[in-house]
Parts: structure tokens; C-alpha cells; sequence
């Protein structure tokens, strides 16, 4: 029997029996992994605390004939403050949701967990807004994947010279003042909302939260965060519409 060692997020957790569970784990080297978890359900058993929802955790496991089964987990993050927070626990499953959505099975894709890691440190461990940290994730993880959209100059003409910004779902891209009435539903934007663009697709991960926007910025990467999302996936993601109905 092969062991394997892994790191790797719980991104989705179903009960099984009255004590097991099936999680599904986001791992560094194997994207995503579905594991057996043998009396998780139980307060005190082995595989309680490392097999929840959201726990970053080592495990040890071997592959059985469907899927793998878990033999220990050890918690290296178990992100709390998200948990017991109704606003960013929503952010937080609207990441998952995404993640469950692009991630397949033994295909790698470290950078997007990465991503995914600091995104919930950054919602877990500072003040900052969720709202700017959802736009932040969306672009930046659609550029990761190949959807990235073309903001270092003029779609039609190549112009990098966009005195007046304006983006275009139909190209995927910005529009200069001089192309921009060739697509009549392009949306125009501040021009701090570009540079916020720009920041987001470009910055090194380690320099990719360090940065504030206005609420007029913050409005219009949402605008255009959530329509390029939709369009790019081609699913509509709602769950953070719950936050508004609470906030009624």
C-alpha cells in the first residue's frame, strides 16, 4: 500500500454514514482530490478537525478504488475567524465556489492555491474590505486561467495612450477614446478603476493586496468583475447577493 503526503484545503465536505465524511480537497500538486474520512464526524475523532470546510491541512492517505482514503490530517490553518463571521464566511464559499468550478481532478495548479490561501488569510487576519477582496480574487484568478483581460492598451487600435478608459466585454479589453463608440455597451471607467485593473492582472502576489480604492472604484470593479466572471464561466454567482438582503 503507497502513501501520500499532501497539503491541501477542504473545499467540500459530505456526510456519509452517521460518523464519515467525503471531502474534496484542493492540493498543490494534484488540484483536486477526494478523500474518505473515516469517522470525521465524531467531536473527538482523529480526522474532526482537519477535514472541515476551509481547514488547510497535511494529510497522509492512500489511494483506494474510487477515491482516496484519509488516514491522518494535522491542521496548519484552520482559518476561524472565517467561520464564526456570517459576512466573511459568504466571501469565503463564493471563493469555494469558483475554485470547485475551475479545478479538476490531478491537474496542478499551485499558483491558484496560492492565491485562494492568501485571499482567506487576507479575509481572516485583517481589516480589510471584503468587497475589494473579492474583485481581487475574480480578476486575478481569471488571469491565472487564461482569461485575462487585455488593459495595457487599445483592443482596436493598440494604442496605449487611453486618455479616456473604457472596457469592453465583447473583446475582453480596454477601448482608447477614439475606438470606444465601436461597441456602443462598452463601460466606461474612472481612471482609478483602471489602474485598480491594472494592479490587480500585473502586481507580484506578494505586492497584490497593497493597495485601497473610493467606493466609486470599488462600485465600478464590481460592475465589471462580476459581468467578466459571468461571462468568462459562464455561470452567475450570487451567493454574496445574500449579504444585500441582509443588509435591507
Amino acid at each position: 500500500m503507497s502513501y501520500t503526503n499532501t497539503k491541501g484545503i477542504v473545499i467540500r465536505e459530505v456526510s456519509t454514514g452517521e460518523a464519515d465524511k467525503i471531502v474534496t480537497i484542493f492540493s498543490r500538486y494534484s488540484g483536486k482530490m477526494t478523500g474518505f474520512a473515516k469517522g470525521a464526524k465524531r467531536p473527538k475523532g482523529a480526522l474532526a478537525a482537519g477535514t472541515q470546510l476551509l481547514c488547510y491541512s497535511d494529510f497522509v492517505m492512500y489511494k483506494g478504488k474510487d477515491m482516496y482514503n484519509i488516514q491522518s490530517s494535522e491542521v496548519i490553518e484552520p482559518f476561524y475567524e472565517i467561520r464564526n463571521d456570517i459576512e466573511k464566511l459568504t466571501y469565503a464559499a463564493h471563493f469555494v465556489d469558483i475554485i470547485n468550478d475551475i479545478i479538476l481532478e490531478n491537474q496542478p495548479a499551485a499558483k491558484v492555491l496560492q492565491l485562494f490561501l492568501n485571499t482567506l488569510h487576507m479575509l481572516s487576519k485583517t481589516d480589510r474590505t471584503p468587497g475589494l477582496l473579492a474583485r481581487i480574487f475574480e480578476l486575478r484568478v481569471l488571469s491565472l486561467i487564461g482569461y485575462a483581460p487585455y488593459v495595457k492598451g487599445c483592443m482596436e487600435c493598440g494604442s496605449s495612450d487611453l486618455d479616456i478608459y473604457s472596457f469592453s466585454f465583447r473583446k475582453c479589453g480596454c477601448l482608447c477614446s477614439k475606438c470606444c463608440s465601436k461597441d456602443e455597451y462598452a463601460m466606461k471607467l474612472a481612471p482609478g478603476t483602471y489602474m485598480a485593473l491594472n494592479h490587480i492582472i500585473y502586481a507580484p502576489l506578494k505586492e497584490l493586496f497593497n493597495f485601497s480604492v473610493s467606493q466609486e472604484v470599488l462600485y465600478e470593479l464590481e460592475k465589471l468583475s462580476r459581468r467578466y466572471l459571468k461571462d468568462r464561466l459562464e455561470k452567475d454567482y450570487n451567493k454574496l447577493d445574500f449579504l444585500k438582503e441582509l443588509k435591507l
